[in-house]
């Protein structure tokens, strides 16, 4: 899969998570796919490693829960041969504290046979927490 077909479905994915259509999102993930934000806390909803797509599913139905999402803006989008690796600017508000997040996050993606198999994503962790009121 050449580099700019693989940032292609990255923000493919990005513009679905925009207009929450999950369907896309996960269509561009592999069935055993491997997600989880890089944090060792279990704090916010969305933490931990989830394995397939019903528990990515999952992931996206509890940070959707949680927060409500006023700005998801990608900076910069990056890719080589099997991975691409991009920094998105969120602001978020919080739905049980009103406290709203301004992270940059940053994600990275690996692919196998054209679809995402494995996915970490980074961000500010005593921030989020701060915000949902942990």
């Amino acid at each position: 899969m050449a580099t700019d077909a693989k940032i292609d479905t990255v923000e493919r994915v990005y513009q679905a998570f925009g207009e929450g259509d999950l369907d896309t999102i996960l269509g561009a993930m592999t069935e055993d796919v491997d997600w989880a934000a890089e944090t060792s806390s279990t704090a916010a909803p969305w933490y931990g490693v989830r394995h397939g797509k019903d528990q990515v599913s999952s992931f996206f139905n509890e940070f959707g829960q949680t927060m409500e999402v006023e700005e998801f803006t990608p900076l910069s989008v990056a890719a080589n041969d099997t991975d691409v690796f991009s920094v998105v600017r969120i602001r978020a508000k919080s739905r049980s504290t009103g406290r709203t997040l301004v992270n940059n996050l940053h994600h990275f993606f690996r692919f196998r046979g054209g679809k995402i198999a494995f996915y970490r994503g980074t961000e500010d962790t005593a921030q989020v927490l701060d915000v949902i009121g942990r």
